[in-house]
C-alpha cells in the first residue's frame, strides 16, 4: 500500500503554523511530510512565503516524520553549493529523514536574483550539474568546480549526515522524467500520470521511490469548499508553461482571472464525501506512486485533520 503524507504549503502557511500542522498530520497519521519551497507566493490571496530551511528546522525538532522539499530549486536564486549545506544540516536534524526534492523551478521564485530565465532545456542541463555539485560536496571532500554553470573554488563541508540526502527529481515532461530515472534517487510528481511513472522506472528509476501530490479542499459545505479552491488556488486551471515563466504574482491574477471556479476544482476533490477523497488518493496509488501526499487548500486545517484521520485514512488502509 502508498504511504499517504501531508504536503505543507508555504505559500499559504507562516512557519510557525507550517510546524503546527506537521504536529497534526503526525497525530492524524500521517505517514510523511511534503513542504514547498518559495521566495513569493502564486498569488498575493495565498500571501505567505516563509523560508523553508528555517521552517524544516522546525518540523525537525517537532515530529518524527520524513520530510521532503517539493521542490527546491537549486539554480539560479540560491547557488547549488549553499543548498547542499542546508540540505546536509536539514538531514543532520532529522537523523537521516530528509530527502531534498528538486526541479527546474518556475520565473516568480527564481527571477529576483537575474531577470534572464533560462530556456527549458538549459534549466535542465543546470540541473543536472547543480546535482553532481552537491554530491561532490556532501562526500565532505575539498570541492572545486569548473563547469558550464556553477563555480566552486575550494568548498568543504564539515557537518554531514551518516549518509547523503537522496536527491527526488521532479518531473513533467519527457526529458525531465529521462533525467530523473538516470541520476535521481527518486521521482516526484503532481498529477496522477502512470505513463511518466512507467517512464521513469524504464529510464533507470527500477526500484527507486516515487513520490505524488495533490489538493484537496475539506469542508462540511461543498460549494463553500469550491469557493475556497478557486479564491486561493485558480492557478489550478492554468494550462501550459506560463506557471514556468511568469514572475509575479499579479500576472497569475491576471490569468486566473479567466479560470472558472469548475476549471479551478477539475482536479481537486471538495467537501465533506471521504469518498470523494479516497477516488481521487486512488488515482494516485493506481498510477503506481509509492508515497501519496495530501494539500489541505484554507483555513479548516484542524477539521481537515479530524475527517481525515477518522474517515479517509482508513478507507485507504
Amino acid at each position: 500500500m502508498s504511504r499517504i503524507g501531508y504536503f505543507l504549503s508555504s505559500e499559504e502557511h507562516g512557519p510557525k503554523e507550517l510546524v503546527r500542522q506537521s504536529k497534526l498530520a503526525e497525530q492524524a497519521g500521517f505517514e510523511g511530510l511534503w513542504i514547498s519551497d518559495h521566495y513569493h507566493p502564486w498569488l498575493d490571496e495565498q500571501g505567505q512565503s516563509p523560508f523553508v530551511w528555517s521552517t524544516i528546522g522546525a518540523i525537525a525538532e517537532a515530529v518524527t516524520l520524513p520530510i521532503t522539499t517539493a521542490v527546491t530549486c537549486p539554480l539560479v536564486r540560491i547557488h547549488p553549493a549553499v543548498i547542499a549545506q542546508a540540505a546536509a544540516t536539514s538531514a543532520v536534524l532529522t537523523g537521516g529523514r530528509f530527502q531534498l526534492g528538486v526541479g527546474t523551478g518556475e520565473a516568480l521564485n527564481e527571477h529576483i536574483i537575474d531577470s534572464r530565465w533560462p530556456p527549458a532545456a538549459e534549466r535542465l542541463e543546470m540541473l543536472e550539474e547543480a546535482i553532481e555539485v552537491m554530491r561532490r560536496l556532501w562526500s565532505g571532500e575539498l570541492t572545486t568546480h569548473r563547469g558550464t554553470h556553477y563555480s566552486v573554488d575550494s568548498a568543504r563541508l564539515y557537518t554531514l549526515p551518516d549518509q547523503p540526502p537522496p536527491v527526488y527529481i521532479s518531473g513533467f515532461g519527457e526529458k525531465s522524467v529521462r533525467l530523473a530515472g538516470r541520476i535521481g534517487d527518486g521521482y516526484i510528481s503532481t498529477g496522477p500520470a502512470a505513463d511518466l511513472v512507467k517512464l521513469f522506472r524504464e529510464s533507470g528509476g527500477a526500484g527507486k521511490p516515487t513520490q505524488g501530490g495533490l489538493k484537496v479542499c475539506y469542508a462540511e459545505d461543498e460549494a463553500a469548499a469550491r469557493k475556497t479552491v478557486h479564491r486561493l488556488w485558480p492557478t489550478q486551471g492554468i494550462k501550459g508553461e506560463a506557471s514556468q515563466l511568469l514572475p509575479l504574482p499579479r500576472h497569475f491574477e491576471q490569468l486566473a482571472e479567466m479560470v472558472s471556479e469548475e476549471d479551478a476544482t477539475a482536479s481537486t476533490p471538495c467537501g465533506p464525501d471521504p469518498e470523494v477523497h479516497v477516488q481521487a488518493i486512488q488515482k494516485y496509488v493506481d498510477a503506481g506512486f509509492d508515497e501519496i501526499y495530501i494539500s489541505q487548500i484554507g483555513t479548516e486545517q484542524d477539521a481537515f485533520f479530524e475527517f481525515y484521520a477518522r474517515e479517509v485514512l482508513p478507507r485507504l488502509r
